[in-house]
């Protein structure tokens, strides 16, 4: 029965400590301009990736938040709801910088251990550190190492739990400026009012897979056991699950980890409006293939795959008699997408030529004379430790080529040297928020 929990043999007790903090750093890249520019601080501020009224906001201050804009809001709804928001192009930089010297500021209370993304970090507690008082003080000193060595706007809610599942939980449930900690003894009942939407990994598909199924909210689902639980997803993650919900630290024996290689990168980008045409979305693409390549080069990698994406837009009459889809801008488009697989390389001009190649099948028509969007993705990443080198080597040095453009760009910039393909869109296509993993600096840049 819903409410009715089954702790069974799956689920012996824990003892009543924290394993692991999350740090969610609030309204983060809005906090970081609310430091930069004191005249911006208890105003609403919002953080934007275009300042056209069909783009959203990447970020909102608390103060934007508290009338009703929040992250994703289009722009030209956020000055409707607030026509005083002070709207600023993100950047990827700052926000790189800033992450990377809050990182530094909770080593001194406490190791990291792992970077979900720009805006979060988890450490591990060893030993006594798991007490419940000591992880609170070591949680008290974060925040105030935080303020303290980077920035009094800069804000973090934090969550103790057994594991890292209910950490990242816990760290959710009380903004801004939250501490909120979740004990064994205290599970699963301390989470059963939150919304299955509140789980990591539960979005609106999931929730509605769910749904169908009769689950309906967390009493539904803490109600199951763990073989129920594994026929609900079909797969390890219910065991795991299962577990997790209930304080366990590990999840069900024997369930395979994901692997931590790295299995794809890539960029994509909405083009500007005087790139909306054939050839401004070439310059564009050729662009995203030279930063793509030299982070491969950069974080040690080969790849044997590559993905290309173009969306179109489409004018009424098109979207009526086609459908289509629905860009986050608004946008009603199309899209058209293709993949090609090569000889393993991580060399700019073997790449280009595979995108040359992959272009030319793009779709001809009235429907796509309008690209507003374009993405390329290398796929299939070997590390070079395990690369075996074809039986006539480099033969036309594409690679010494690679590294002596990498040297230069390393030193003056990304762009300082490219293939002239490229050049109408030079300065286009900057390096955007990265919302999944820290920045990494290679040379002058953030990429």
């Amino acid at each position: 029965m819903p409410g009715e929990y089954n702790a069974g043999v799956d689920a012996p007790p824990q003892s009543d400590r924290f394993g692991f903090l999350h740090i969610d750093l609030n309204s983060f890249f809005a906090s970081v301009e609310q430091q930069l520019h004191p005249e911006y601080r208890g105003r609403p501020v919002g953080v934007c990736g275009t300042m056209a009224d069909t783009g959203a906001l990447i970020a909102a201050s608390y103060e934007a938040k508290a009338l009703g804009i929040k992250t994703l809001t289009k722009v030209g709804e956020a000055k409707r709801i607030c026509p005083d928001i002070i709207l600023v192009n993100g950047s990827h930089s700052v926000y790189a910088e800033y992450s990377h010297r809050i990182a530094a500021a909770v080593e001194h209370c406490c190791p990291v251990a792992h970077t979900p993304s720009i805006d979060e970090m988890v450490c591990e507690l060893m030993g006594r550190e798991r007490e419940p008082p000591a992880a609170r003080r070591i949680a008290l000193e974060i925040k105030q190492a935080i303020q303290r060595d980077v920035g009094e706007t800069l804000r973090c809610s934090i969550g103790m739990a057994p594991n890292r599942y209910l950490a990242k939980i816990a760290s959710d449930m009380q903004k801004p400026n939250g501490l909120i900690g979740l004990l064994p003894s205290q599970l699963p009942r301390a989470i059963r009012h939150l919304e299955l939407r509140d789980l990591p990994g539960v979005g609106a598909r999931t929730e509605q897979r769910l749904n169908r199924k009769g689950i309906r909210s967390m009493d539904d689902l803490l109600a199951l056991d763990r073989r129920a639980m594994h026929a609900l997803w079909d797969s390890v993650w219910g065991d795991r699950l299962y577990h997790w919900l209930r304080g366990a630290e590990t999840g069900d024996d024997g369930a395979p980890v994901p692997s931590d290689i790295q299995k794809s990168l890539g960029h994509s980008h909405v083009l500007g409006p005087e790139f909306r045409t054939d050839d401004g979305a070439w310059s564009v693409a050729h662009k995203l293939l030279h930063k793509a390549a030299m982070r491969l080069r950069m974080e040690k990698f080969y790849t044997s795959r590559m993905a290309v994406t173009i969306k179109y837009a489409l004018n009424r009459e098109q979207a009526g008699r086609l459908g289509g889809k629905q860009h986050s801008s608004g946008i009603k488009h199309t899209a058209w997408g293709m993949e090609a697989r090569f000889a393993e390389c991580q060399d700019t001009l073997s790449l280009l030529d595979v995108l040359r190649r992959t272009w030319s099948q793009r779709p001809r028509g009235p429907e796509y004379e309008r690209p507003f969007f374009v993405g390329v993705t290398l796929r299939e990443l070997t590390p070079e430790s395990e690369h075996q080198e074809t039986l006539f080597g480099d033969r036309d040095r594409r690679g010494e080529l690679s590294a002596t453009m990498d040297k230069l760009n390393l030193k003056y910039g990304h762009t300082t040297l490219h293939f002239a393909g490229m050049l109408p869109a030079r300065e286009t296509a900057p390096t955007r928020i990265a919302f999944t993993q820290i920045p990494v600096q290679y040379g002058v840049e953030f990429m």
